[in-house]
């Protein structure tokens, strides 16, 4: 039906006089002073015991008579009679990794044996691998009935307008819902294996502690997402992708899966369990950066609650243990930044120093897991009364368009940049225009996903007249917006998760964070649309679920394509993600081929694709001869499509004129807008569905093509871009795409990566039109005495480029960098250097392509950097 804008309650005046509203709590006084209300509502005050004796706050049970319960009992806790591992598997939990398959079979097992366990299937990997989970209570909620009652209870906390008479009801009588989960890097396996000690323990243990918890909870437990990475032992997924980058865009099954089992039992608390090259045990509190849209009340718990219980459990037991770098909360990509702001949950990771043994991993882990499950469970009541009021304060501060201002929360020694105005009134809706017919698709695809993380998505009925419409990449001002333009308002419960997926700009509060520094997804996207801080009223309409989209109709005529994929872990990601773009959402043939199938002529492709990699490796897999097959291959009128690695592989083998420097930037994943050369798709193919495009620029090298022969450009500075930017000016005027004759074939060269992830929409449809479309109707042609002469200058310049691989890239301010040169030394970093504008940036070889947690040194080394200077930017693959 018809409406006039979404109505929710607005909040009390005394609620909007709390953090986010005038006078803003900074982030560690929140998280105090949640701690402080959690021990008051369970009897207890002041500051939390030191040492161990944190590990026996007071808890209240059902009686409402106060009593102390340890998490972990002095003496063996009764057992109700369940099937062990050893009975079930033939060896304990922690004398060796389980599989894949015995994981399953313990979980059934306990299933069919206990009425405290159920389980279930949250997804199927790509290779068709189960996503198995459990979840483990007292035995009269795991019903059918009892789970659906604990479901709707949640979703009631969840609602700002509940009253709160039920709320408080409801928070006594409603178990917590926590999560435990383990194994999203399939190299990283003691995490699940503890988690199955949890849920064994959960079941059979008849103490205080098992027995608190299951009165106050039921636990989620996901030992293994993904099971393929675990099978194979790679790090990775089966296409290539690192499961922990993929949270936001849910471009995997796996993802997917339990992103939806998710929002059927929405966590208060999610455990995310790791491994690192770091020696001891890394749990929260996290590094700057911090995103401003944490939820206060979240951060709270993971900084007041949890790390607390931990500690005191590891100081207790002598475990070494440490907080903040290299570990921030900031980018919408992982397991702990991801709950916490789309379900206002403490997300924590933990990460355990892989070169110890399972046993030492496995225990650690558990107790970890365990004293965080046992600390939620002795305040239940209180988190779930915050947990509601922690949306009824986004729904309020969505209202007044205020967004939450940038902090220093841990080990931060400068704030970088402020929201402007301190985010207060800043923006009060989103908007998705939906006017272009070749961009439907895409805009359809980005409201789905917003609607599947419970965001309200209005659509218009009739134009709106908007004052100070903000567009993105453009400056405010006044427009009118057709009907069906898609309305997001920031007044609703997911408040936090708009901004997080459709700011203009993520205001970084520090100079370098653990990985990207931008994901907005309309610019992802290329898509039309902005925002606005106007007080608005429309007649709109709730809209509808989207359908998942389908596959875009493939040409009549299709080329035959060929995938190279270079031989190292930069390539099987790079080219991963391809294929999972050619089967899964393109549908498009393709062949994979070798090196020697390439000395051999290909006489069986049209076009062939190099994505990224480790180009001298693949260089020395070719040989002399396969080399010039692939340069004669192109001459006779093959057409090579490639990027970074890819593109430094056609200037190596004489394909490609353009000229590759280092970059001097300190831009570690931002989106930069880049523009068409010229805008006719007849004369260029590759601009056709596209005005413009955002591109995912990683410190990539700078590329310049002849004259006539770039397709897609850097403008003039400055240059419009969201994320970290320091020295991107570097960038006017550069070449983003070259497309140029070669013979009677054709190269067409990226700087940038144009599937990145498997996120980029906008530049997979420059991939697409490089692939598919025509070649242009007239383009500038080098002639043979020019093009011997480009293809010289261009070689040469690719001799000087650093024989780094994927490098590990730091910049520090020139007074810091004979300290930056020691630390570098003393891990025995080979590096190049170079500086500009007051800067020194490392570049540091990395030429297996491996990412910062395989790296021998790499997170370490940057640990030991953040202790002793502050860095203007680090980007580690």
């Amino acid at each position: 039906m018809d409406k006039t804008g979404p109505r929710w309650p607005v909040a009390s005046p005394a609620f909007l006089s709390g953090p986010g509203h005038g006078a803003r709590t900074p982030r560690l006084a929140g998280a105090a002073l949640a701690l402080a209300l959690l021990l008051s509502a369970c009897g207890g005050g002041g500051d939390a015991p030191a040492s161990a004796d944190r590990a026996t706050l007071a808890a209240k049970p059902s009686t409402g008579a106060v009593t102390t319960c340890p998490a972990f009992p002095a003496t063996a806790a009764p057992l109700t009679p369940l099937p062990t591992a050893e009975q079930v598997l033939g060896f304990a939990l922690g004398s060796r990794e389980v599989t894949n398959e015995e994981a399953a079979l313990y979980m059934q097992t306990l299933d069919a044996a206990s009425p405290r366990v159920v389980t279930g299937v949250a997804a199927r990997s790509v290779q068709g691998r189960d996503l198995g989970y459990a979840i483990v209570g007292r035995e009269d909620r795991l019903t059918p009935a009892g789970l659906e009652a604990i479901r709707t209870a949640i979703g009631q906390l969840a609602d700002p307008s509940t009253p709160p008479a039920v709320v408080a009801s409801l928070a006594a009588s409603t178990p917590a819902i926590l999560w435990v989960s383990a194994n999203v890097h399939g190299n990283e396996e003691s995490g699940a294996d503890a988690a199955l000690r949890v849920l064994y323990e959960l079941a059979a243990r008849e103490d205080c502690a098992a027995q608190r918890i299951r009165d106050n909870a039921i636990v989620v437990v996901l030992p293994i997402q993904n099971p393929d990475g675990r099978a194979a032992n790679t790090r990775r997924n089966a296409y290539g992708f690192d499961m922990n980058r993929d949270w936001f865009a849910r471009t995997q099954p796996e993802t997917e899966g339990k992103l939806e089992l998710m929002r059927q039992y929405r966590p208060v608390l999610h455990i995310d369990a790791h491994e690192t090259s770091i020696k001891g045990f890394f749990f929260p509190p996290t590094a700057d950066p911090t995103y401003h849209e944490v939820p206060q009340t979240a951060f709270g718990w993971i900084n007041g609650l949890y790390s607390p219980a931990i500690a005191a459990t590891f100081d207790q037991r002598k475990i070494p243990y440490f907080h903040g770098a290299p570990y921030d909360l900031y980018a919408m990509i992982y397991g702990d930044s991801v709950p916490t702001v789309g379900f206002h949950a403490a997300g924590m990771t933990f990460e355990k120093y892989n070169g110890a043994s399972i046993a030492t991993r496995t225990q650690e882990h558990y107790l970890a897991m365990w004293s965080s499950l046992w600390a939620a469970s002795g305040q239940k009541a209180s988190v779930l009364a915050a947990w509601h009021a922690s949306q009824a304060e986004a729904q309020a501060q969505g209202a007044l368009g205020d967004l939450q201002p940038n902090a220093l929360t841990y080990d931060g020694k400068s704030l970088y940049q402020q929201l402007p105005g301190n985010g207060a009134g800043l923006v009060r809706h989103y908007f998705l225009t939906n006017t272009d017919p070749s961009r439907a698709r895409d805009v359809a695809k980005l409201v789905r996903r917003l609607q599947r993380m419970d965001v309200q998505v209005w659509q218009l009925q009739e134009p709106l007249s908007v004052a100070n419409f903000r567009p993105y990449g453009g400056s405010e001002g006044p427009t009118t917006l057709p009907a069906g333009t898609y309305w997001i308002p920031m007044a609703q419960p997911q408040k936090h998760w708009v901004q997080a997926m459709l700011h203009h700009d993520p205001y970084i509060p520090v100079s370098f964070s653990y990985d990207i520094s931008a994901w907005s997804n309309p610019l992802l996207m290329n898509l039309s649309g902005g925002s606005s801080r106007d007080v608005l009223s429309a007649r709109a309409r709730l809209a509808p679920l989207q359908a998942a989209p389908a596959p875009q109709p493939l040409p009549s005529t299709l080329p035959r394509i060929g995938l190279f994929e270079m031989a190292d872990a930069t390539a099987f990601e790079s080219a991963g993600s391809v294929r999972h773009l050619f089967e899964q959402v393109w549908g498009l043939p393709y062949r994979s081929v070798s090196a020697a199938q390439i000395a051999a002529g290909l006489s069986d492709v049209d076009v062939l694709l190099v994505p990224d990699g480790y180009a001298n490796g693949a260089l020395k897999a070719l040989g002399t001869r396969g080399q010039k097959a692939l340069r004669a291959w192109v001459e006779q009128g093959g057409r090579y499509v490639g990027y970074l690695g890819g593109t430094e592989l056609a200037v190596k083998t004489g394909i490609s004129t353009v000229v590759l420097s280092t970059s001097k930037t300190a831009a570690p994943g931002t989106l930069i807008r880049v523009q068409f050369s010229p805008t006719d798709p007849q004369l260029n193919p590759l601009a056709q569905d596209l005005g413009s495009a955002w591109v995912m620029y990683n410190d990539d090298a700078v590329m310049l093509a002849s004259p006539g022969l770039a397709a897609a450009s850097f403008p003039a500075a400055p240059l419009s871009t969201s994320g970290l930017a320091i020295g991107v000016d570097e960038l006017a005027g550069s070449t983003a795409v070259a497309d140029e004759p070669v013979g009677l074939g054709r190269s067409v060269v990226f700087s940038f990566d144009p599937n990145f992830r498997g996120w980029t929409d906008g530049t997979q449809r420059l991939l697409w039109n490089a692939l598919l479309g025509p070649n242009p109707v007239a383009v500038a042609a080098l002639s043979a005495e020019q093009r011997l002469l480009a293809t010289d200058t261009a070689m040469q310049a690719a001799k000087a480029l650093p024989d780094s691989g994927k490098a590990i890239r730091i910049a520090v301010q020139t007074t810091d960098a004979d300290l930056a040169r020691a630390v570098l030394n003393r891990y025995g970093a080979e590096y190049k250097e170079s500086g500009k504008a007051g800067r020194t940036v490392f570049v540091i070889a990395n030429r297996e392509g491996l990412s910062r947690e395989e790296h021998p040194y790499a997170l370490a080394m940057l640990r030991e950097l953040t202790q002793r200077l502050t860095p203007i930017a680090v980007n580690l693959p």
